[in-house]
């Protein structure tokens, strides 16, 4: 059994959109309950990973060049069209992650990880 299944009761995929307690936030950053992208590489969570990185998603759509906007449906289960914070992707504690809601599928989550290519200057 992965280290995440025992942590969170669920298996993890790169793509899932999760609950997740990011805590109290400094500054600007994304903070308390929000749902969240998992975009750890798949080999990386079959591993057994005790963090995961994440990227925060917001409903409030404020149009930047460092989010990439998603539509709500029943495959990623959101409840209205978010907004993926690239600019804040964060490495979390599992225990963190409250429940996983569905995925936004492998399209959308190449965009949010050419965006996070270019946020932090990786060739990709």
């Amino acid at each position: 059994m992965c280290r995440v299944t025992m942590l969170v009761g669920l298996m993890l995929n790169s793509g899932d959109v999760v609950d997740l307690d990011l805590g109290s936030p400094a500054g600007s950053e994304a903070g308390f309950r929000h749902p969240g992208i998992v975009v750890t590489a798949q080999r990386i969570l079959d591993a057994d990973p005790s963090v995961v990185h994440v990227v925060p998603l917001t409903s409030t759509i404020r149009g930047f060049s460092s989010e990439v906007e998603i539509g709500a449906d029943e495959v990623n289960g959101l409840g209205r069209v978010s907004a993926a914070q690239c600019q804040h992707i964060r490495a979390v504690a599992a225990t963190r992650i409250e429940r996983t809601r569905g995925n936004v599928g492998p399209s959308v989550l190449a965009q949010v990880r050419e965006l996070l290519g270019l946020i932090l200057d990786v060739a990709g």
